[in-house]
């Protein structure tokens, strides 16, 4: 079959983000079907699209949904109205079959088969689609496989991938060119899978709670070959990172054997870690730590169900810091458990977090299959029945969120390392120039103060 994968992810703030995803839907199907790939990104228009949908005539377009909104309370903003006009310009031009996938499409299968009318959905990793396609091509019933939807089967069963992951990526790729232009970033993965249990967040239900790792060789062998295709900076998409030490230390050491010389970043979480963990890595090219820290109240940190305490936080970030890394930390502010007082504490805290940027989202998103979700629901926030397809966030009882956003900009004038959200279109514009300029990676590192 000929078969078209679509990313139509086009949010580039505060950076694009490389379609990681599709490498690995391409891998697990290139074997047995004429595959291409097709990202909004870098085409610019949904007119590209057409013409390449025109051109290649596939059988079955997979789109990618990697992101439903952007999360931001200070300027919400979902993403469905685009989608739509996506399917609506693919079925302009195609009778092929359209299958929907991503960590987006993941978190509300039934809402947006609905919003779209996909011929069928794949929820979880989207490696299964070459399951489904092998019913469809043989004309067998669907409603066995795994994680698949379709506007009947409405309740697909979700379990991980099981069998290998194989990235299928290739340096002569049409679309590379534009984030090797834009930033020069792209992105790896060592694991998948999640064993923290914040209340928000949405991995464990996309990627499961138990690790399935990578082995380090092949992880730094994909990194090798992604320098040699003209990458500048490596960012993994692990989750977090540092779940898993041992594995972490020998993905490390295999990048050194493998001569990869760019550097690379990655998202920790802030729990101390073992003696040299952070100087290991820095060694083997690690530049970006990027901590999930969310508040400086332990209060707080508990009502989240965090990992960790203040007192790791610091430790952690003095470690990072004298590995000599850049160090950032992401605050996620007004879920449950936040007053005026916690909110004080963080950012009295903030003071002690030396030679880094700070991130402040001002208000938590509610996503369904969360411990939050529930807790919403409990408490009369949000019935059911209702559909949380836009952007529906928390409300403390104890704080507004017009005042948090309040305490957290007076305390961000004129402070360049203290960012709200992802710093919306000014700082995607400042990106823009300084990667125009030859400038690559993330690029917050210009903001330390």
């Amino acid at each position: 079959m000929r078969v078209l994968l679509v990313s139509a992810n086009t949010l580039t703030e505060p950076y694009p983000v490389y379609p990681l995803g599709l490498d690995y839907v391409a891998g697990a199907i290139a074997r047995d079907h004429q595959v291409q790939i097709a990202d909004l990104n870098s085409l610019g228009n949904d007119g590209s699209l057409g013409e390449i949908i025109r051109q290649f005539l596939p059988d079955v377009i997979g789109i990618s949904l990697r992101n439903i909104d952007n999360t931001d309370t200070t300027d919400p903003r979902g993403f469905i109205g685009q989608y739509r006009e996506i399917v609506t310009g693919i079925r302009h031009h195609s009778r092929a079959l359209i299958v929907l996938g991503g960590s987006g499409f993941t978190i509300f299968p039934e809402e947006i088969m609905e919003a779209l009318k996909a011929d069928y959905g794949i929820v979880g990793e989207g490696e299964r689609l070459a399951l489904l396609l092998n019913a469809i091509a043989n004309g067998k019933d669907v409603t066995p496989i795994p994680g698949v939807i379709t506007r009947d089967i409405r309740k697909p069963s979700l379990i991980p991938w099981n069998k290998q992951f194989a990235r299928h990526f290739y340096a002569n790729q049409s679309y590379l060119g534009y984030y090797l232009k834009n930033g020069g970033m792209l992105n790896l993965q060592t694991k998948r899978g999640c064993n923290f249990k914040c209340i928000y967040c949405t991995y464990p239900h996309i990627e499961g709670r138990h690790h399935r790792r990578i082995a380090p060789q092949e992880v730094a062998d994909t990194a090798r070959r992604l320098q040699a295709a003209g990458a500048k900076y490596l960012f993994i998409t692990d989750s977090a990172f540092n779940s898993d030490y041992s594995h972490n230390i020998a993905v490390a050491r295999e990048f050194k054997k493998a001569g990869v010389s760019i550097p690379w970043g990655a998202f920790f979480t802030p729990i101390k870690p073992p003696a040299d963990y952070f100087r290991k890595l820095a060694a083997a090219g690690l530049t970006h730590v990027e901590f999930g820290t969310d508040s400086l109240s332990n209060s707080v940190l508990s009502s989240y169900r965090k990992p960790f305490s203040v007192h790791h936080v610091l430790d952690a970030h003095e470690l990072a810091v004298e590995a000599g890394l850049h160090v950032a930390h992401y605050f996620l502010l007004g879920g449950p458990g936040e007053t005026t007082a916690t909110l004080k504490e963080t950012i009295s805290g903030v003071n002690e977090l030396k030679k880094s940027v700070l991130f402040f989202f001002c208000g938590m998103r509610i996503y369904p299959n969360t411990a939050l979700y529930d807790m919403a629901v409990a408490e009369g926030q949000i019935a059911e029945t209702r559909n949380i397809l836009e952007p529906v966030f928390f409300r403390s009882s104890s704080i507004d969120a017009d005042e948090i956003i309040r305490l957290v900009k007076d305390q961000a004038r004129n402070r360049l390392n203290w960012v709200i959200g992802s710093g919306g279109p000014v700082t995607a514009g400042v990106v823009a120039r300084l990667h125009e300029w030859g400038h690559s990676g993330p690029l917050w590192e210009y903001l330390i103060r």
